[in-house]
Order: C-alpha cells, then structure tokens, then sequence
C-alpha cells in the first residue's frame, strides 16, 4: 500500500498544520495514524485517547472537518487513494496544545443547563426501579446513549454564534432528567 499523505494541527490556537507520510495499512483508524505520528515520527505530539473502542469519546477530533471519534473512524471511509487527511482539534473548545481541547467549557455548558441527577432516595432506602418499558424511560432510549464527547458540541454552528447556547449534549441531558421518574428536580431542569 503507498503512503497516507496527512496534516496534522500543531500548537495552540496560533498554531497551523504540519505534514506526515504515513505507512496506509489494512482497516486503520484515524487514531492509528495519529498514534503512528506520536510514536515513530514526532514524540512532541499531544492528543488524548483510553478506549480505543468508542466507549469514552477521549479520541474525538475533527477529521478533514467533520468531529469524530478517531477510534471508530476507519481512514478508507473518510479519504479516497488521492486525498489527504487533514487533523485537527475539536472546533468551539480551546486549544490546549496540538490535537488536545479543554474541555471545561463543553462541561461548564452541561452544569449550567443544571444536568446533575436529584432523587429523593439515600444509600439506605431501597434502588429506585425504572421499568424498561415505561414510555418515559422508552422514550430516551437513545438519547442516555451518550457519553459526553464533545463531539456534536464541535459540530453545532449554534455553538459557534452563540457561546452562551448551552449546546446539544447539555440539553439532551437535561430532556432525559425530565423523563426520568426517579428525578426530583423537574422544575428546576425546565428552566
């Protein structure tokens, strides 16, 4: 296989993207190939991942402009033989250094839509049951699918014209509080 021609994004806010060639293997990951730069061709590299099986969303960054999860994202569906893969940072957070983002704001964004859990019942008291089949609990079924990445924070144009929108992961926490029976902060997470 020939090489991957990539750029990746360096420094911090000021900074601008450096060019790799980088070996194209068999089912590779954009975060193989971050990893590849990071450990055989530039160790200064910063960028963050755990998983590696899309659980945690640590790995998520814009790929040849669209926020994705780099674990999940197989180069062969995101550039042709011709293309270029271009990496940056995720968009609306601020850079930290090369492919890491501070991600306070996204958080601060998710406390101040009030997206805290409020039951009633202590450690002593009996668990709170939810049954599966309750409309309200059917009714979020995907939405508690997510697991805070960030990444539909860094593709929302609402977030990029107004830093006060709290963005679409806080407000889907907030909706499946308000579904949630066992919540007892209703009033407070409606407003």
């Amino acid at each position: 296989m020939s090489d991957l021609h990539v750029r990746i994004w360096r420094g911090d806010a000021e900074g601008g993207f450096r060019a790799y060639q980088v070996p194209r293997q068999e089912s590779q990951t954009v975060l193989d190939v971050v990893t590849y730069v990071q450990r055989q061709l530039d160790a200064t590299l910063a960028y963050r991942f755990a998983c590696r099986v899309g659980m945690c969303g640590s790995c998520a960054m814009t790929v040849n402009g669209v926020a994705r999860w780099t674990c999940r994202t197989h180069v062969s569906k995101v550039i042709d033989d011709q293309s270029a893969l271009e990496i940056a940072p995720l968009n609306h957070l601020p850079i930290v250094r090369d492919l890491v983002t501070d991600m306070a704001p996204f958080f601060d964004q998710w406390a101040a839509a009030s997206g805290q859990f409020s039951g009633a019942k202590t450690r002593h008291d009996d668990f709170a049951t939810v049954p599966p089949d309750a409309p309200a609990r059917r009714a979020i079924d995907a939405a508690i699918e997510c697991i805070g990445c960030g990444v539909c924070y860094a593709s929302c144009d609402t977030v990029a014209w107004n830093p006060a929108y709290l963005g679409p992961a806080a407000l889907n926490r907030v909706w499946t509080l308000v579904q949630d029976a066992r919540d007892t902060a209703t009033l407070e997470h409606l407003r």
